[in-house]
């Protein structure tokens, strides 16, 4: 439902601000590595505990998620394609397939020296080596016009519910979009685009969904856009849990905004900045627009940073919390929304870094990107803590349960070898997003090879638990892996 900007206002003027939490700090997740310009953090998916960091130069970096690790390697080195002479430009976003553990496809979203233009382009993974990229493979799979240097917006997301590819596109560049490509879809520009690239269609190298808000259009309308009226929506995310997308509109001259993007939407660029007009500075016409859930001005940062809604285990008192940043500033919120009550804005730190973006990793902990070269996470305060360790994984093999999302029953498959199963016990159980343990899976030491364990939804008493996400987490000695599982509704 679409909500008008004086609702917005109106509700904006009444939204609770509290201050910082104490309680929450951050930590070095990786102090043996550096990076280049880290601007985005992604996990593949294929449960082998990898993280990939794309660096804004053109390289993608991977190396194994434990605190401890002391070296990364190159995964794809694209520098000599990518144009970053720009602050805002060059390799800006990374995404994997939702099946790229079978067919090795990742997309990325870079500016083109060769070309001047934003290309989305699909690359695959080398059939020797998981760890590195067969630059040679790469689709370009759609460009984007990018009359000016800023604002190319940058991340490539797929939904978690339709498998569709996902882009930001920034309204072109300069300032105060003079070309008012935020108020025109005949442009892909200032636009938030849905492509399925498992398709194609015409000279395409995709097709259009469906039920994308211009599909079929005689008006000459790009029919790539799911929603438009966007200035620089730098990062943008998916809450799974709800449903609901995440979208972070950088702003002009005053005001930042947070959006919660629905198909066919206009967010209101450049007739409105945030909840306020814009063009004309006052009087504008806002019929029809749809307002930002919150805002802030220019006192608290200048540029702000999306991030996610933490879904993790470290930090209980952040579950269901949306966190982000302001790149100017480095503070850090989080929003409490429920689309009913009012929002809460909570402010958690004041960094002082340079926040570029945020990340999860396979067990929806956040990371925190900065440009000083180091990524972030939050310090772990659960007294339970599963899936995370310096040691994860070493010699376990715990592989995403099937069905996943389920709601009678999952089968958990899974391995312990080596060192992992000298003598250590060997543990399997579920844990909620508080850490807390639901049931125990394994009652004896588990056999050579393959194991399987079958989770119907139920407690140790019996009873059936709530709908949502809970973790497999399988651990022997320091040895911990951990999986992520989504329990629907009967």
């Amino acid at each position: 439902m679409k909500t008008s900007f004086l609702f917005a206002g109106l509700l904006l003027f009444s939204l609770l601000l509290q201050q910082v939490s104490a309680a929450v700090t951050i930590e070095n997740a990786f102090p043996m590595l550096s990076f280049t310009r880290p601007v985005d953090l992604q996990h593949p998916g294929d449960g082998s505990n990898r993280i990939f960091v794309v660096e804004q130069r053109g390289v993608i970096s991977v190396f194994d998620n434990y605190a401890g690790v002391p070296s990364k390697s190159t995964f794809l080195d694209i520098q000599a394609r990518v144009d970053n002479s720009g602050s805002e430009e060059g390799l800006l976003g990374l995404a994997f397939h939702p099946d790229y553990e079978t067919n090795g496809y990742f997309y990325v979203d870079y500016t083109s020296s060769v070309t001047g233009l934003t290309h989305i382009s699909r690359f695959s993974v080398s059939a020797t080596d998981s760890n590195v990229a067969d630059a040679g493979s790469e689709l370009v799979i759609i460009q984007i016009p990018k009359p000016y240097e800023n604002h190319n917006a940058g991340q490539i997301a797929f939904g978690p519910a339709d498998g569709y590819l996902y882009i930001t596109a920034g309204d072109g560049g300069s300032g105060g979009d003079p070309n008012n490509n935020g108020q025109n879809p005949a442009t892909l520009l200032g636009s938030i685009l849905r492509i399925d690239v498992d398709s194609t269609e015409a000279a395409l190298n995709y097709a259009i969904p469906p039920d994308n808000p211009f599909a079929g259009n005689g008006d000459g309308y790009r029919e790539e856009i799911y929603a438009y009226g966007f200035r620089n929506p730098w990062r943008m995310s998916f809450d799974a849990s709800t449903g609901r997308f995440w979208v972070a509109d950088v702003g002009q001259s005053s005001w930042e905004e947070i959006d919660i993007v629905e198909n066919g939407g206009n967010y209101g660029w450049h007739i409105m900045e945030g909840a306020h007009c814009y063009n004309p500075p006052s009087g504008c016409d806002s019929t029809g627009l749809t307002g930002p859930i919150w805002e802030y001005n220019h006192s608290l940062g200048n540029a702000v940073t999306g991030g996610y809604v933490y879904r993790g285990c470290c930090v209980p008192e952040l579950v269901g919390k949306y966190i982000y940043a302001d790149y100017g500033s480095g503070r850090i919120w989080s929003l409490e929304y429920d689309g009913v009550g009012p929002t809460v804005n909570t402010e958690l730190l004041d960094t002082g870094l340079n926040i570029s973006s945020f990340g999860v990793d396979g067990r929806n902990e956040i990371y925190i990107c900065t440009l000083d070269d180091s990524i972030y996470r939050f310090a772990g305060t659960a007294s339970v803590d599963p899936g995370r360790g310096d040691d994860q994984g070493m010699g376990l093999e715990l592989k995403s349960n099937y069905p996943n999302p389920f709601s009678k029953a999952t089968t958990i498959s899974f391995s312990v070898s080596g060192s992992s199963s000298g003598g250590s016990e060997v543990s399997l159980g579920i844990y909620d997003l508080q850490g807390r343990l639901v049931r125990d899976l394994l009652e004896s030491s588990p056999g050579q090879g393959l194991q399987t364990a079958v989770w119907d939804g139920r407690d140790h008493a019996g009873a059936r638990v709530s709908p949502g996400i809970y973790f497999a987490r399988l651990r022997s000695g320091n040895a911990v892996a951990s999986k992520k599982m989504t329990l629907l509704d009967r």
